[in-house]
């Protein structure tokens, strides 16, 4: 029985020199008085005899001494009755329950005259948990009453979708709140309807929320739904915005189970949650055996993909987490993010170039990683069309190249690149050197040491440079919104998933396989404009839709795998393996000879010889052709 109590220490006696808890414990002290002499009461219906009034006294003589002991020792005074809740009535019952224990054992063991009956012995607790309870828990309703009474009725009245525990974490939220009034739940589930919440009626199903906002005058919906698919979300979204009601939500499910953010921090809904897809099913087991214990190298770390490859990999407790970017603004940024988390991984941040062969050799021979996740890259299409065209190649091909080679001298375990949908038939240059990245990493692998992983998916929620921040943006200075083109449909997929999934395929991958993510179905991006336009509570006529027409190197469509290339299954749903054509090192070797050389060519002479190296290019090619051939000693398999 000891075992209950938490460990014994002063501090449980010193906190008696707080007044409230002092009051707290005489309180108690009265109240087992109490309810010792209303057992003798009920037992003998309110007429003790007078031999057992003696016993009565007697024994209460060392009872209530013995119980005062045992509820200051189960740390029942260091918890405040304003917030009484289930942990305190654990601790009540727990007390409650090892002094009756304690009570009887020593009514049988140590000689005693006089007789305590059976029926107090059983009242006497029950009336204890029934006084010391319900005294805590009615402190605790009248002070929010007092605090926060006024605000049940005052507010903005809202419904809240869902009745589940997210609803319910909101409700108790929401009680204290002079923002909001909560007039009613809604909810799918019949068993719920018609049923009521601390306080609040379930009105009904959720389709019937048009009749029900108008007949309660209400404006304002909150979504407190965050484990519901997100085709549902986006049902339940236009069915509200459809009627003119403002929609808000809590916050996603993973962020309130790791506790980053409380149910009460509502937002407006944001195109993300619409476009968002289930969660990723990990192997754990797996990841834990790749990561922990290992020092883990992030290129590109300060974007918005090896941002958040740092926070996954940090998930699994690796030996030490090297964070390397060219832009020092970027890992600062990072450095101040991460600084901020409860880890107790090394971390460091590096500023460097991947092209950089001698700073790159030096950093994998300090720190030996076992694994490089690398994300550095140009990725922005139209920016690197013109102009950027040998600059692009450089850092794509010839940063994965230094990168891949010093990896395989260190010998590194496994390195994965992070490619681009924009690789398959590319018609422009940056989804061309990045699919030239994907062959040079073929390239080097042999049937032992580095194990070279890719993995292609397409463009990712809310990352730099983005069409979303830009919607956004001209949402809010009136528009127009610009869309290039009626047609145009891109595959979106959330950061976190995208990063969860290249760590799945970097620890399944066996060397020189291209993993394609199941990016999901497309999504037209004049329709994510209406959705934002409408989001932001305004429709087409204040905000207008412009097309300005496609973008140098931009494709109506993206696509995942090239014609000519087929997938194989994997033990993953939603990684699959593209058998594409590669290269081997002697290609390698002529390609970089070729790209040193694109440095102090024409663009258009450059583009034109692109072809010769990505067969499917399909970019804008102006100049005459040149001499410049791949090896014939050289193996495109």
């Amino acid at each position: 029985m000891l075992n209950y109590f938490p460990k014994f220490n002063w501090s449980n006696y010193i906190s008696l020199r707080n007044p409230r808890s002092i009051s707290a414990w005489v309180h108690d002290i009265v109240v087992a008085v109490l309810a010792w002499w209303v057992a003798f009461l009920l037992r003998f219906n309110f007429d003790i005899p007078a031999s057992f009034t003696q016993s009565m006294l007697e024994s209460a003589v060392w009872v209530i001494p013995l119980q005062a002991v045992v509820f200051l020792l189960a740390g029942l005074y260091r918890g405040v009755w304003r917030f009484a809740s289930l942990p305190d009535l654990q601790r009540l019952l727990r007390a409650i329950g090892i002094s009756a224990v304690l009570v009887v054992t020593v009514l049988f063991m140590v000689p005693y005259h006089g007789v305590v009956p059976r029926s107090v012995l059983i009242m006497d607790p029950m009336l204890l948990l029934l006084l010391m309870g319900g005294s805590r828990f009615a402190y605790r309703a009248w002070k929010e009453h007092r605090l926060y009474g006024a605000a049940q009725f005052s507010g903005k009245p809202v419904l809240v979708l869902g009745a589940g525990e997210a609803a319910i974490a909101l409700l108790k939220d929401l009680s204290k709140s002079h923002e909001w009034h909560v007039v009613g739940l809604l909810d799918d589930k019949k068993t719920m309807q018609g049923r009521e919440l601390l306080g609040v009626n379930v009105l009904g199903a959720i389709e019937q929320l048009p009749q029900i906002a108008a007949a309660l005058s209400v404006s304002h919906v909150i979504v407190a739904m965050p484990a519901a698919r997100h085709q549902r979300r986006r049902q339940i979204v236009e069915l509200a915005s459809s009627r003119g009601l403002k929609v808000l939500t809590v916050p996603s499910f993973d962020d309130l189970m790791s506790g980053r953010l409380s149910v009460a921090q509502l937002r407006p809904v944001e195109v993300e949650d619409l476009l968002g897809r289930e969660p990723v099913s990990l192997d754990d087991n797996g990841l834990q055996h790749l990561i922990e214990g290992q020092a883990v190298l992030v290129s590109g770390a300060g974007g918005s993909i090896g941002s958040e490859l740092c926070r996954q990999v940090l998930k699994y407790h690796p030996l030490c987490l090297v964070c390397l970017d060219q832009s020092e603004f970027s890992l600062y940024r990072l450095e101040q993010e991460i600084s901020r988390l409860d880890i107790a991984t090394p971390v460091e941040y590096i500023v460097g170039d991947v092209r950089n062969r001698r700073r790159m050799q030096q950093l994998l021979g300090r720190y030996a990683p076992s694994v490089v996740f690398h994300a550095a890259a140009y990725k922005h299409v139209p920016m690197m069309e013109n102009r950027n065209v040998a600059e692009s190649l450089s850092n794509n091909v010839n940063g994965t190249y230094t990168l891949a080679q010093a990896c395989k001298t260190a010998g590194v375990a496994k390195f994965v690149l992070i490619s681009t949908d924009k690789a398959v038939n590319p018609t422009n240059v940056m989804g061309a050197s990045k699919r030239l990245a994907e062959m040079v990493c073929q390239g080097l692998q042999e049937e032992s040491g580095t194990r070279f992983v890719v993995v292609r998916f397409g463009n990712v929620l809310g990352s730099s440079g983005s069409v979303i921040p830009k919607f956004r943006e001209q949402i809010a200075q009136g528009g127009p919104i610009t869309v290039t083109h009626p047609d145009i449909t891109r595959y979106f997929m959330s950061i976190p998933e995208a990063c969860q999934l290249v760590m799945q395929a970097g620890m399944m991958g066996s060397g020189g396989e291209i993993f394609v993510l199941d990016m999901g179905d497309p999504v037209k991006i004049v329709d994510l404009a209406r959705d934002m336009i409408r989001l932001s509570g305004l429709n087409e006529a204040d905000i207008e839709i412009v097309y300005s027409g496609l973008r140098p190197g931009e494709k109506l469509y993206e696509e995942l795998l090239a014609d000519d290339e087929l997938t194989l299954p994997t033990p993953h749903d939603k990684l699959r393996i593209a058998v594409a054509r590669s290269a081997d090192e002697a290609w390698v070797s002529a390609l970089l000879k070729w790209i040193d050389r694109a440095l102090f060519i024409d663009e258009a002479v450059v583009k034109q010889e692109l072809k010769m190296w990505v067969e499917e290019y399909a970019g804008d090619i102006h100049a005459n052709p040149s001499t410049t051939f791949p090896p014939e000693s050289s193996t495109i398999h």
